[in-house]
C-alpha cells in the first residue's frame, strides 16, 4: 500500500493563492481534475517521476485551515530542501527551521501554505 494523495483545504476563490504556494514555491505540477469533479472547485498538483507527491486543494466553506494535521513532503537531499525554503520564501511564504533536526534521521521545516495549513518539507540528514 502506498499514500495516492493528501487533501488539503482552501476557502472559497483560494485557488490562486494555492498556485502560488504549490506550483510557484515549492515547485509543483498543476494536473486537471477529472471532469467530474471540476465543478467543485479547487485544484491539484503533483510532484515529477514515478509515483509522485500528489496534493488536491479542495474548497471548504466554511474554511478553517489545518494548524497541526499535515501533509509531509520527502525530498532528496540537504541542497534540494534549502532551494526549496528559498524559493518559498521568494514567493512570499516562510519557512521555519525551529524544528530542524527535532526528527531522527532528518532534517525539515515547516511552512505555511497561503490559507495557513501547516507543511513539512524533510529530507534525509
Amino acid at each position: 500500500m502506498r499514500l495516492h494523495h493528501v487533501q488539503v483545504a482552501c476557502p472559497p476563490g483560494g485557488e490562486d493563492e494555492a498556485r502560488r504556494f504549490w506550483r510557484d514555491g515549492l515547485g509543483m505540477t498543476e494536473v486537471p481534475k477529472p471532469a467530474g469533479l471540476a465543478g467543485r472547485g479547487g485544484c491539484w498538483f503533483r510532484t515529477a517521476g514515478e509515483g509522485g507527491a500528489e496534493i488536491h486543494v479542495g474548497v471548504e466553506d466554511p474554511f478553517v485551515p489545518a494548524r497541526k494535521a499535515h501533509p509531509a513532503l520527502l525530498v532528496g537531499d540537504a541542497a534540494e530542501l534549502e532551494r526549496l525554503a528559498a524559493s518559498l520564501e521568494a514567493a512570499g511564504f516562510t519557512a521555519d527551521w525551529s524544528e530542524r533536526h527535532t526528527f531522527a534521521a532528518y532534517q525539515r521545516f515547516h511552512t505555511r501554505d497561503a490559507h495557513g495549513n501547516r507543511v513539512e518539507v524533510l529530507a534525509p540528514a
